[in-house]
């Protein structure tokens, strides 16, 4: 009886070390620039994963913010690159997930209140949003979006002293910064607001009219994107794996790879880190 179960034995022996080995890990992004470049953003940044990790990576690109955190929720993907705000909304839904880095910029991010030239508006420094900006169109980004909608929209009604929809003759949502910069420019909507590093992207990529719209104004800073992971990915992928994951990131020093989201480097980062975020999104009624 024992001798026949040596050849069973040895089938799974030999089976377990190559399942493991099958194990793909898959990563996603939320849209937050135009999606047609995101594939080509992250397919460097998948191959880095592989060398580093010696696992299959797989990076899928998804059509919304909110499509990010069901894909984390539902365990199609194991790892995100979220902004502040789907962060924490992942990290909810799926107890044990950790933030584990952000960029060097993240702990300080910032939005950009831009405007159409045919409003008038001048670029103001002040440390409030300007009056200005009352009884124009006012495009957000992304519902979900942290630098376009969730931390403006609290400044906005901290300084300004109303709702969106009490403050602008008409409130839009783009779906992400890129054609946030598209529908101010075009005079769509007289005014809206934008992630610094997105705005700071498009100008570069020579995208951006300034004679047609201009940065009017700067946010308060307050921490944003980071890099979170499901709490159960050492049992997929062995014992140590957040930790190697995590250590990858810190590691990254390839300007390319960077200049994908962009960032100068990458910091470690703890759940704690969004708190901030946390309590305005449930100040706004947008997290129980």
């Amino acid at each position: 009886m024992f001798q026949r179960l040596l050849p069973a034995l040895a089938l799974v022996t030999l089976i377990t070390p190559s399942l493991a080995a099958a194990q793909t890990l898959v990563f996603t992004a939320i849209p937050d620039e135009d999606e047609t470049r995101l594939q080509q953003r992250f397919q460097a940044v998948a191959d880095y994963f592989a060398e580093t990790l010696e696992v299959e990576v797989r990076f899928i690109p998804v059509t919304s913010y909110a499509a990010s955190v069901t894909a984390f929720r539902n365990n199609q993907v194991q790892l995100a690159w979220f902004g502040g705000f789907t962060g924490v909304q992942a990290r909810q839904l799926v107890p044990g997930s950790r933030a584990i880095a952000q960029g060097v910029e993240d702990p300080e991010y910032k939005s950009y209140v831009i405007a159409n030239h045919s409003t008038g508006l001048s670029p103001d420094d002040g440390d409030t949003a300007p009056e200005g900006l009352r009884d124009l169109t006012f495009s957000f980004g992304s519902q979900s979006s942290t630098s376009g909608r969730l931390m403006p929209e609290y400044f906005l009604r901290e300084h300004l002293g109303a709702s969106p929809d009490e403050l602008f003759t008409r409130v839009g949502f783009s779906g992400n910064h890129s054609r946030t910069i598209s529908v101010v420019q075009s005079g769509a909507y007289q005014a809206g607001v934008v992630s610094y590093k997105a705005w700071e992207n498009e100008l570069e990529a020579g995208n951006i009219d300034l004679d047609r719209v201009q940065v009017i104004w700067e946010t308060p800073p307050y921490p944003d994107y980071q890099w979170t992971v499901r709490g159960d990915v050492d049992e997929r992928f062995g014992e140590g794996f957040t930790e190697r994951l995590q250590q990858a990131l810190l590691d990254m020093d390839d300007p390319d790879l960077l200049a994908s989201f962009p960032r100068a480097g990458f910091i470690p980062a703890v759940n704690d880190d969004y708190q901030e975020i946390l309590e305005v999104a449930q100040s706004l009624g947008l997290l129980d």
